[in-house]
């Protein structure tokens, strides 16, 4: 393991399972197991999974100027946002540049719960609250466990009354297993899924349990980086595997537009305030790439960043790739020109290990772009 700062009450239970904990955001992760992430993959998809998210930063915004914060910090309009509902946002710079996403979790009037990843959002919700009253805690004792996938809800619909009434982006006070518990309806998959926010002194015990139980139903515990193969196939981001920070500009700073990276929709309409914000909307139709995706031909998928070429000339590069056995697909997610940013248009990519790949352009999500299985209900 690497030197890390932040510590998951589950090291030894992904030791077991193989991991080396990789460093993430100062967590040791369980970024490896032994065994096939493929099934992990599979399990995810067609029955449910179990991951260990809590190298994700868990920070309490509190008090009487809490709402003030969030909105100077965040591109959502939160007096919208009801306690019991949670939102996807973004945190720009000055610069109007992506730094940061986040979920908001609000928990009360004056009371909400951020959770972001390795980008710069404790310190943007630091700064927001310099002069505020306002208390800002990190939290690494909430561990933060996934169980994602289409047999999560029958699982949990044995301990929890009403799971199955809990709307997309919607929160639960209540227990699992005798202890208390904070169950969200989010995740990082694409699937229905739930996020389960239990202490550390409880995590182990509910990580065994739902393992022991759920194996009968096909649930599984899965590594940190099955999410790659899950996200690409869902339009799903992760910083900075896909921004300018992994591949940067020749001559510019980092940073991308939300424009740039697709990401405008959190932003909510006519917002203003923002840190960012009147850089954001000036910076409107001048894109200098797209967050776009590609289709592959065959079943080899190529590594991050290989080059994505046009007539001979690279125009952009690929930040993640899969091919699914259960979609018959090879799919990534790129950077590419604005002009690419369609239905259609013939590409290569070359491949260090497979050589030249035909690609065509295609709007992701790949995977029900209606998302109709994360919204499901009942």
């Amino acid at each position: 393991m690497t030197a890390s700062w932040r510590f998951s009450a589950l090291a030894d239970r992904h030791r077991a399972l193989g991991s080396a904990l990789e460093d993430w955001s100062g967590m040791g992760t369980a970024w490896s197991y032994d065994g096939d992430p493929m099934a992990e993959y599979m399990a995810i998809r067609t029955k449910a999974g179990l991951m260990d998210v809590s190298g994700l930063k868990k920070v309490h915004i509190t008090g009487p100027a809490a709402s003030h914060v969030i909105d100077r910090a965040t591109t959502r309009n939160v007096e919208k946002l009801m306690p019991g509902r949670a939102v996807y946002a973004c945190m720009l710079n000055d610069a109007g540049k992506f730094i940061d996403d986040c979920v908001i979790y609000r928990t009360g009037p004056n009371a909400f719960m951020v959770v972001h990843g390795s980008g710069q959002g404790f310190e943007q919700l630091t700064m927001a609250a310099e002069g505020r009253d306002v208390s800002v805690r990190f939290d690494d004792n909430l561990h933060d466990l996934s169980l994602q996938g289409p047999l999560a809800v029958d699982y949990l619909a044995k301990y929890v009354p009403g799971i199955r009434d809990l709307a997309y982006f919607g929160i639960m006070q209540t227990s699992l297993f005798g202890v208390p518990a904070m169950i969200t309806r989010t995740g990082y998959t694409g699937e229905r899924g739930y996020e389960l926010f239990v202490r550390a002194q409880d995590a182990v015990m509910v990580w065994d349990r739902i393992l022991a139980e759920g194996a009968e139903m096909g649930i599984i515990p899965c590594r940190f980086t099955t999410l790659d193969l899950l996200r690409t196939e869902s339009y799903l981001l992760f910083f900075p595997y896909d921004n300018s920070e992994m591949y940067p500009f020749a001559d510019e700073p980092c940073g991308d537009t939300l424009w740039e990276l697709g990401l405008d929709f959190t932003v909510s309409p006519g917002k203003t305030g923002f840190r960012g914000a009147e850089e954001h909307y000036r910076l409107k139709g001048r894109e200098r790439f797209k967050i776009w995706g590609l289709k592959l031909e065959g079943t080899a998928a190529p590594g991050n960043g290989a080059p994505v070429m046009r007539d001979g000339v690279q125009v952009g590069v690929v930040t993640q790739a899969m091919y699914s056995p259960l979609n018959n697909w090879t799919v990534a997610i790129a950077r590419l020109p604005v002009d690419c940013a369609n239905e259609g248009t013939q590409l290569t990519v070359n491949c260090a290990e497979h050589g030249p790949i035909a690609a065509v352009t295609g709007k992701m999500p790949f995977l029900d772009p209606e998302k109709k299985i994360r919204t499901a209900k009942g």
